[in-house]
């Protein structure tokens, strides 16, 4: 294991990274490029690629009307194309986290599970809810399996409605459903697995090297259940009891061909050697004002994790885990391993990750508050409650920036960071999020010290005087389209439009990856498809940044478009004699990386001929 070191922010340092986050929150951090005329596929001139455009000022965003079903609406570069409310019997009841499958999302819900078909984005068809009440009923897939989270003392092994009045009960689940879903519209539950602390979050491990099984990563986060409920349980410290239930996170193995015999392998203690994380002054203040120097004595670091992103394509998994942000070596997935942990004074609750795509930089949120407050007021700290980003040099993060929703939220709309994914947009680093009442954002890291803003949706508060729980759990690109489960309004679908900060070619070629199945948790590599549309978002990247010079790119846009009317040998040459022109031309670009990879795409697109 590589020595480890704790990233504290303070001081001058803190100063200065604050000052950066203002300018961010206030939307003035936009990088400036030239854009020239240019052929596009048809012929005609390319759409603007000036990423010098400002937002929209005043922020549409601010003082949107109230309404549940009315609201006031604002967007830029974004496009809703449906709101669908839910089902009889889940009306009213939080929706939570979203997975995929095929032409399906299935939406998580406090009283089980909704399965939406989106074959139709624009009309989203109810294929079937299923009560099965939880807390969370946080949802994943794979292949054919579906898993639900349980952690709340309600839920029943059985589904059943009626809940568990008895402290204790061997009637409770607190852990992992399984279902097989081969029939989507009538879900079979296999089994469930119980753990000590339940299931707030759990995120689905794939091993490369074992196609017979599954992992699941559990992360709990409430108290430990009584041995009488369930044995082998103990919220004693490690050092009286080593197989204490705290401090570790629980490894489920799901055997493919029998996933009715998921259990639990291991029990991991990837917080062992961790101390209390800093607090802010302020927080320190209120402890001390509520029981003295009693209220800081803070002997020991995390015991939970509250959310696990794994990416086995790069052998890790991020940790969000109360004060610290966990880096994970998952390369054997039964026995995750820490290999570095970083805390921030300036969070208050780690609480979801992101990777970008090469496994370079990493992100973490701040659910400060707890999802039901009001974070982002006009008044309140442009860091608290925002993300975190970090690069990732041999197994170390480095902090680089923060990155907050811009756009000030009143007393009534609960707003804070929360869970959102990659957009597939190739050579980028773009992630949407949802903000729960403050919107979706969507917003570019590829400069991890200047992430800025490119897209926007929001609603007005869900009701005008009063404090209550809506907006946007998770935000996800799946398949060409993002998918917003909200709150209390059901399940949106949005579009992303073309804008210079993303062409249109950028948002075709980001169209092109496809899964059969997706979790935002389990993070899959993303893959371009050699197409003509790829190379063309490639050329418009060029031509953002001056990566080549403008009557170069015109000429090979052109020459694109000649080509891709050709066809067998005479196609196949073509693109070889323009791949190997590219190639000369990389050495006279001031972005020779990205004419390289044009270079490759256009050799990719000769090999298929």
């Amino acid at each position: 294991m590589k020595t480890e070191s704790l990233v504290r922010h303070a001081g001058a340092r803190w100063n200065a990274a604050l000052l950066s986050c203002v300018t961010l929150a206030a939307g003035l951090l936009w990088v400036a490029a030239c854009a020239t005329s240019a052929s596009s596929p048809g012929g005609g001139p390319s759409p603007s690629l000036d990423m010098s455009t400002p937002p929209p000022s005043p922020d549409p965003r601010v003082g949107l009307q109230p309404g549940r079903t009315n609201p006031g609406q604002a967007s830029w570069n974004l496009r809703l194309v449906s709101n669908t409310p839910s089902p009889t019997g889940f009306v009213g009841v939080t929706n939570s986290d979203l997975a995929f499958a095929g032409n399906h999302v299935i939406q998580g819900n406090y009283n089980g599970f909704i399965i939406w078909d989106i074959a139709s984005p624009g009309r989203p068809r109810l294929r079937t809810s299923h009560l099965c009440p939880a807390s969370q009923s946080d949802v994943s897939v794979f292949r054919n399996l579906l898993f639900v989270s349980g952690e709340g003392l309600g839920g029943r092994v059985d589904c059943g409605a009626q809940g568990v009045p008895e402290p204790v009960s061997r009637d409770r689940l607190r852990g992992i459903r399984v279902f097989d879903i081969t029939d989507i519209t009538n879900p079979r539950y296999l089994t469930n697995v119980q753990t000590c602390r339940g299931s707030h979050t759990h995120s689905v491990v794939t091993d490369p090297n074992d196609n017979a099984n599954v992992y699941i990563y559990v992360s709990g986060s409430a108290g430990v259940r009584p041995a009488d409920e369930l044995a082998g349980c103990s919220d004693l410290g490690p050092d009286e009891d080593p197989n204490s239930s705290l401090f570790r996170i629980e490894v489920i193995r799901v055997p493919l061909a029998a996933p009715q015999t998921a259990h639990i392998v291991s029990s991991a203690r990837i917080f062992s050697g961790l101390s209390a994380a800093p607090r802010r002054a302020e927080e320190v203040a209120r402890a001390l004002a509520r029981g003295g120097d009693a209220a800081l004595r803070l002997s020991s670091g995390p015991n939970q994790c509250h959310d696990i992103t794994t990416y086995p394509g790069a052998g890790f998994a991020g940790g969000a885990c109360q004060g610290y942000g966990i880096l994970l070596d998952i390369r054997n997935p039964a026995q995750p391993r820490r290999v570095y942990a970083v805390s921030d004074s300036n969070f208050a609750a780690w609480h979801s990750v992101t990777f970008n795509n090469d496994g370079t930089k990493v992100l973490f949120t701040d659910e400060w508050g707890g999802g039901s407050a009001p974070r982002c007021r006009a008044g309140d700290n442009p860091i608290w409650g925002g993300n975190a980003i970090f690069r990732i040099v041999s197994e170390r993060m480095e902090f680089q920036s923060y990155y907050k929703m811009p756009a000030a939220q009143t007393e009534t709309e609960n707003c804070v960071a929360h869970n959102g994914s990659l957009i597939p947009i190739p050579g980028r680093d773009i992630k949407v999020q949802g903000w729960y009442q403050g919107g979706i954002s969507i917003f570019e890291w590829t400069d991890p010290r200047n992430p800025v803003e490119i897209a926007f949706f929001d609603r007005g508060p869900l009701i005008v005087d009063t404090l209550r729980t809506a907006g946007s759990w998770s935000a996800y690109w799946y398949n060409g389209y993002i998918y917003s489960s909200e709150i209390a309004r059901g399940l949106d679908v949005l579009e992303l439009q073309p804008s210079g900060f993303i062409s249109q070619n950028e948002i075709d070629a980001a169209k092109t990856v496809r899964f059969t199945y997706y979790n935002t948790q389990e993070q899959q590599r993303i893959v371009w498809p050699a197409s003509f549309v790829l190379a063309r978002a490639y050329l418009d990247q060029l031509q953002r940044s001056n990566g080549l010079a403008a009557d170069r790119i015109a000429a090979v846009r052109t020459e694109l478009g000649r080509v891709e009317r050709l066809s067998g040998q005479g196609r196949r040459d073509a693109l070889t004699q323009l791949a190997t022109q590219l190639n000369g031309d990389a050495q006279r670009a001031s972005d020779t990386a990205k004419v390289r990879t044009l270079a490759t795409v256009v050799r990719d697109l000769a090999a298929q001929e």
